[in-house]
């Protein structure tokens, strides 16, 4: 029998994963059911769109289907996802996994109570780019990552560090290497049109010796979500928006010895939705019981480090010259 889907939580982002659960339906790889959001206009809307069941009541889909994207507000991811997942209900949870890290620690216990499993969003471990470059990547020594985007009304319930840099965070630790420990985080940032930090930067210390300095803002005229690093005798670009990568590095030397030049290598990417292949990720690995690509724990880990970023900014706000300057 095909895996049983639902999409909780139909906003913006929601109805791009409702999207491709109709269309990895109609492709045979599911059968999606239902669609659930607390408003009952949206979700009826987006399930006649679908052809789904709809419900306002998350409850309702319990012994009624097997795995779900959960596209909520972060608030209620521990409520929902800890319900769903005690119940033997596979999730897929938006990005951050959730507020706190007690909230966290109990949505991946419950997965386990469950034998369920939890997988987080973070989208930008898909992005073709970055998929064509992950087997090219060995011990980074410095990241240099700018993500900016234009203002919108989405996600104003969390500050851009959590909106917005955690996927830097995210991806940084995973290409360091996540038993690489951080030793530093130094860190500002800047409530610009919400009373939320809207623009950030963070400079990570690692104990390999790795150093990325991280700029984020959501204030932004136009849209950059470029990423540069260095490793041993190479020079990595790689822009998610353009889903771009290359590695620039020393070409061989010349029979005549002369200055060999630089060799720019264009890698090769399989123009993929990021969003499909995680959504397909996730279900796979419910179909083969293999573990998720990035877990209930990964999740936990950027969540902290996003939150021990949050933490230095608020320290640096309480400089005197700052918290002076902040109050004119």
């Amino acid at each position: 029998m095909p895996l049983r889907t639902a999409v909780i939580g139909v906003g913006s982002l929601g109805r791009q994963h409702a999207r491709l659960h109709a269309t990895l339906a109609n492709e045979g790889q599911a059968s999606f059911v239902s669609v659930c959001d607390l408003n009952e206009q949206t979700a009826k809307a987006v399930g006649e769109e679908r052809e789904v069941e709809w419900s306002t009541n998350w409850r309702d889909l319990i012994g009624r289907v097997d795995a779900v994207s959960l596209a909520v507000p972060t608030e209620a991811h521990c409520e929902i996802a800890c319900g769903l997942l005690e119940a033997g209900i596979h999730v897929l949870v938006e990005k951050p996994i959730s507020r706190t890290l007690d909230e966290a620690d109990q949505m991946i216990d419950a997965a386990k109570r469950g034998n369920a499993l939890l997988q987080v969003g973070h989208l930008e471990r898909f992005n073709p780019a970055m998929v064509a470059l992950r087997p090219h990547v060995r011990k980074p020594v410095y990241f240099e990552i700018h993500r900016v985007g234009e203002f919108t009304a989405r996600s104003l319930d969390i500050d851009v560090v959590l909106d917005l840099m955690i996927h830097d965070l995210d991806i940084v630790q995973w290409l360091v290497g996540e038993d690489v420990e951080v030793t530093g985080i130094h860190a500002v940032g800047i409530a610009i049109l919400t009373n939320k930090v809207d623009a950030a930067n963070a400079r990570l210390e690692f104990s390999s010796g790795a150093v990325a300095n991280i700029t984020a803002s959501r204030v932004g005229t136009e849209k950059i979500r470029k990423m540069r690093f260095f490793q041993p005798h190479d020079y990595i670009a790689i822009d998610y928006t353009t889903k771009r990568a290359s590695v620039s590095s020393l070409s061989p030397p010349t029979a005549s010895g002369a200055w060999p030049g630089v060799h720019v290598k264009n890698l090769d990417v399989i123009d993929v939705e990021p969003l499909r292949a995680e959504i397909v990720s996730f279900l796979e690995a419910v179909r083969d019981g293999s573990p998720v690509p990035v877990s209930g724990l990964e999740g936990r880990n950027a969540l902290s480090l996003a939150l021990r970023t949050l933490e230095r900014i608020r320290e640096h706000a309480e400089h005197p010259g700052v918290s002076e300057l902040s109050a004119k």
